[in-house]
């Protein structure tokens, strides 16, 4: 498969912070944007990558020239700004195959490219948002979008995401000029008469176009690739059941608190979406926590409950599941139910007498939750988001 990563945009919108590289070169967390874009496409195996560059172009050729890659890397110069119409139709002149995917520089988006379809001549993968006004909003009938409506305030709806799949033998750009945009001299042409097709994937999402999104990108970028590298670990396994901790697993930890209120819950980015193909991998998913907040008296039982409750509602509407949720509360460290003990697990054994410790595995964030694994004779995977959490906030690791 080949892909065309849209690279030579001058980033006006982000001088201000970012001036001495391209856009998609904007360094987050020490790793330049564009890193985390091509280890994405690396995930749905890629073979080729057709860089379409221009401004500052000399600094990705170091950055591509710097290391190793799983796939051929060739550039698309554009030597004057094109639009993204025409660097688009650059870029494919160095294409082989008919079916190829466009990514905007400057988005992280990291669908299922292994599921999204080549459906008409354009498909474009469409985020649910709510309460926006950087995006306009898309039309859309379940099948084909049918129009793009300007920027304006939004209470909900989908926007384009940035990420096509083309299929060349029915999209042609010859007679375009040679400056255009894809957008709107593309995009809205097409989609009336039934030409542009529409795939909803809500997955995490972020543009780093403006200072105060970059920002943003800055933690929750690191979270996402850390999620989704343990999401690569734990698919391929030949467990037939998963355990989860809780807090910094599917939820971001609070560093010396709890999270007491379904305010203070927040999902890290990219899990809801690992959570659904996980619902399609495992056949169990259960949850367990250590919850000492509750005996402290920092946590009410019914906020607990409560919150167990949204969670899972969040989870299914983003259509995945959780089949068991158990929790300790005692402050007692050698509590035979709370980890690194073998309680809960024992516990989801009498629930569901088909698991086996050898066919299951654990993903935590703590090495209590490693020591756990080896107790109950589970294969244990670490995700990396507490050692981010110390880095970016500082501050002692909660219980879970």
């Amino acid at each position: 498969m080949e892909a065309i990563i849209l690279a030579g945009g001058l980033g006006t919108r982000l001088r201000s912070v970012v001036s001495e590289v391209p856009k998609c070169m904007a360094p987050v967390d020490g790793k330049p944007f564009l890193g985390y874009l091509l280890d994405w496409l690396a995930r749905y195996g890629i073979s080729r990558v057709i860089l379409s560059v221009g401004y500052l172009r000399e600094v990705i050729f170091q950055y591509i020239a710097s290391r190793e890659w799983p796939f051929e890397v060739v550039f698309s110069v554009e030597e004057t700004p094109l639009g993204t119409g025409g660097g688009i139709r650059l870029a494919l002149q160095k294409c082989r195959e008919n079916q190829v995917y466009v990514v905007n520089g400057d988005t992280f988006f990291p669908v299922e490219l292994d599921r999204m379809p080549f459906s008409a001549p354009v498909t474009i993968a469409l985020k649910p948002m709510h309460d926006f006004d950087r995006y306009g909003k898309v039309d859309f009938d379940g099948e084909l979008v049918k129009g793009f409506h300007e920027k304006e305030p939004c209470q909900e709806g989908l926007v384009n995401g940035g990420i096509y799949a083309l299929d060349r033998s029915q999209l042609d750009l010859c007679l375009m000029p040679a400056r255009f945009s894809f957008e709107n001299d593309v995009l809205r042409e097409l989609a009336p008469v039934g030409q542009v097709a529409g795939w909803v994937h809500d997955g995490y999402f972020i543009d780093i176009g403006i200072p105060s999104d970059y920002e943003v990108a800055q933690r929750e970028l690191p979270e996402a690739e850390a999620v989704l590298s343990a999401s690569d670990r734990v698919m391929a396994t030949t467990a037939e059941t998963l355990f989860l901790d809780r807090d910094g697993v599917i939820n971001r930890w609070l560093p010396g608190d709890y999270v007491r209120t379904w305010e203070d819950f927040h999902f890290l980015p990219g899990i809801l979406s690992c959570l659904r193909r996980w619902s399609e991998r495992f056949r169990h998913i259960l949850v367990v926590s250590n919850q000492r907040g509750v005996a402290k008296g920092k946590v009410r039982p019914e906020d607990l409950e409560a919150i167990h409750g949204k969670m899972c509602d969040a989870i299914r509407s983003a259509g995945g599941r959780i089949d068991g949720i158990y929790v300790c509360t005692s402050l007692e460290e050698d509590d035979p139910f709370r980890k690194p003990q073998t309680g809960m697990f024992e516990a989801a054994c009498r629930d569901f007498p088909d698991i086996r410790a050898d066919r299951s595995v654990m993903l935590g964030d703590s090495e209590s939750d490693m020591r756990f694994a080896r107790n109950c004779g589970m294969e244990g995977i670490l995700m990396e988001t507490a050692a981010l959490t110390l880095r970016f906030q500082g501050g002692a690791s909660s219980d879970s």
